[in-house]
């Protein structure tokens, strides 16, 4: 008998799911006829794709067996099957990056953290929330032994080698006292009905029936009869007026081990030269591996009803990361590869007509049900914007979708909303860039055009200063950035004004562009200041703070240093006091401060801090 430690996420997880009065325990049994699904799709699979199990026999079941008078119940399965190593890894350790990001946001707040549970899918472990003892017996497919893990929920976990005469799974649960209601053939059957009546495989279970008596005067008798308890039909393969809106929820909770209601589904069936189903849900809750280079995909690839895959990444773009649901092609080999997936053009075409699918499902939701698209928006927003950046065949689609806070209205605006409120002498959609929303609102870089009554679409997403320069127009209207340097001539005022400007300021222009000739590229009068003295602007080819610490986070160190403009305010009381007096040693230290602080209204930090103290000290005592 082998003892074993749970790894210490897996106690965390028990604990939590023991103590925390979780209101839907039933939802065990789903996660345990999901994980026999899946071993059984396993199976199917590896008997047309390798030769070692293509001779295997048996029959693809689920059994679920009643003793009330032990107080157990047991899920059997005739899937792959685990053996010792499969049993301490998918039963003791937690190998998933989305359980482990669950468990990294345990607060020990046990009713918060229980609120999370949905967010991440329970899995096995939902059901020590109703057994005070879980024996699992297993034999993997084309193996000699078997063996027993079991455990109480404590500390540990024991493995023993088991008799077991078939390959598969069997979990025995021992169940609490208060938990006796899970002993009921009807409770189960409701259950399954709920939940799984839509898996591919067949749920048997063991029912006692009257049979009526063969003659008048004898006595009805019970029989025991073996039958099937869920429809075992593919839900994505049948017609859309034959399901209900609870059954189509009820499978994505299925498939997606998530607890809330999807926000949309979309159900296909393509029939013609390449036939196929889909059927794509969009979740109300955020993965846990959502931004996570090793995320788990929520597509699953059938052939025919052959489970394929759940496990490949190309199926969906990269930023579709967050929908779950099913593909089923009818003109793809059974076994093919994944080298062969990502080159097929059937399946290829299948992709470009689903992601075309799901951004117009999108564009319905966000016209007809504003609200509910915020909703998900909130939550998907970010993820979405990352298609603008590569996915050029649905660019336009995508910045119909793109939804962006603003310097002139609350909450989030289309840019169509934006386009149809400019004036009619407006020649770009402006934007600005940074870190929080706060500072973008009060930029010294839009103070001109809240002056104008120009909007300016406030971008506080680390990946907007990288996606949004691959942008560059919305509907044959340029999009720009307003701290790049071309953008001068289109909010002028007077050019005249200008002109008289760059004369009177020529002399402290030329002074400052030498004393700050290690800092900045140039020192130039600004057209976009009203109020602040001086605002860092970036040449059109030169990329921004933010584009560059976006850059530095991709593990690009490396980069050249990117010196930006200092555009000083003429009108500021600071620059008509210079030009009075002259002073070329205070000049010093203004350009210095005013350099200072631009970069740190830009969210920069400041090089040399004891200069700026010392400067701002000289000053202040000058003033006093």
């Amino acid at each position: 008998m082998a003892k074993h430690q749970f790894q210490t996420e897996v106690t965390q997880l028990l604990d939590l799911m023991i103590h925390s009065l979780y209101s839907n325990k039933e939802i065990f049994l789903r996660e345990l006829i999901s994980n026999s699904s899946d071993a059984l799709d396993k199976l199917n699979y590896l008997t047309i794709s390798d030769d070692k199990y293509k001779n295997l026999k048996y029959q693809p079941k689920i059994d679920i067996t009643i003793d009330k008078e032990a107080k157990t119940l047991t899920l059997s399965d005739s899937g792959i099957g685990m053996n010792e190593e499969d049993l301490v890894e998918n039963l003791g350790t937690i190998a998933k990056s989305g359980t482990k990001s669950f468990v990294e946001n345990l607060s020990g707040d046990k009713k918060k953290d229980s609120s999370l549970i949905g967010q991440f899918g329970v899995g096995f472990y939902s059901a020590f929330m109703v057994a005070s003892k879980i024996e699992v017996t297993s034999k993997k497919a084309g193996e000699e032994k078997a063996y027993m893990w079991m455990s109480e929920a404590g500390g540990e976990y024991e493995i023993v080698e088991a008799k077991k005469e078939g390959h598969g799974t069997s979990v025995k649960l021992y169940l609490k006292d208060e938990e006796s209601e899970f002993l009921e053939y009807h409770r189960i059957e409701s259950i399954i009905t709920k939940y799984s009546n839509h898996i591919p495989f067949g749920i048997f279970m063991d029912k006692e029936e009257t049979v009526p008596a063969a003659k008048e005067g004898d006595e009805p008798t019970k029989e025991i009869k073996n039958i099937q308890v869920n429809k075992a039909s593919a839900l994505w393969r049948m017609n859309k007026s034959e399901i209900k809106k609870d059954e189509y929820k009820d499978f994505y909770k299925q498939i997606s081990h998530d607890s809330a209601d999807p926000i949309l589904w979309s159900h296909t069936k393509a029939e013609g030269k390449i036939e196929y189903n889909t059927l794509f849900y969009i979740p109300s809750t955020a993965p846990m591996d959502l931004f996570r280079m090793d995320y788990k995909p929520g597509v699953k690839l059938y052939v025919k009803r052959v489970f394929i895959t759940d496990d490949e990444k190309e199926l969906l773009p990269v930023y579709l990361r967050f929908v779950k649901g099913i593909i089923d092609a009818e003109d793809l080999p059974l076994n093919v590869s994944r080298e062969i997936l990502q080159q097929n053009i059937i399946l290829e075409t299948i992709k470009k007509t689903s992601v075309k699918k799901i951004l117009s499902e999108l564009k319905k939701l966000q016209t007809k049900d504003r609200e509910k698209y915020l909703e998900f928006y909130k939550v998907f927003g970010k993820v979405l914007k990352e298609g603008l950046y590569g996915d050029f065949e649905n660019k336009d689609a995508l910045l119909e979708l793109v939804m962006f806070k603003s310097s002139k209205r609350e909450g989030l605006i289309t840019l169509k909303e934006y386009k149809e409120a400019m004036s009619e002498d407006q020649k770009s959609i402006y934007y600005i860039t940074g870190e929080e929303e706060a500072i973008l609102r009060n930029s010294p870089l839009i103070e001109q055009f809240k002056a104008k009554s120009i909007e300016v679409l406030l971008l506080d997403d680390d990946v907007d200063s990288v996606i949004m320069p691959m942008v560059q127009e919305y509907d044959k209207t340029p999009i720009k950035p307003v701290n790049n340097s071309d953008i001068d001539e289109e909010i002028k005022d007077d050019k005249e004004e200008d002109k008289e400007s760059e004369d009177k300021y020529q002399e402290i222009l030329v002074k400052m562009r030498e004393i700050l000739k290690d800092d900045a590229k140039d020192v130039k009068i600004s057209s976009r200041l009203s109020d602040s003295p001086s605002v860092l602007i970036y040449d059109k080819n030169d990329p921004d703070f933010q584009m560059q610490q976006m850059l530095k986070q991709m593990g690009q160190d490396n980069l050249p240093k990117v010196k930006p403009i200092l555009e000083i305010n003429p009108k500021h009381e600071i620059f008509v006091k210079l030009v009075a007096k002259a002073d070329e040693v205070l000049l010093h230290d203004i350009a210095f401060l005013l350099m200072d602080q631009a970069r740190l209204q830009e969210g920069m930090k400041i090089d040399d801090i004891t200069g700026f103290a010392k400067r701002l000290n000289k000053i202040i005592a000058k003033a006093l």
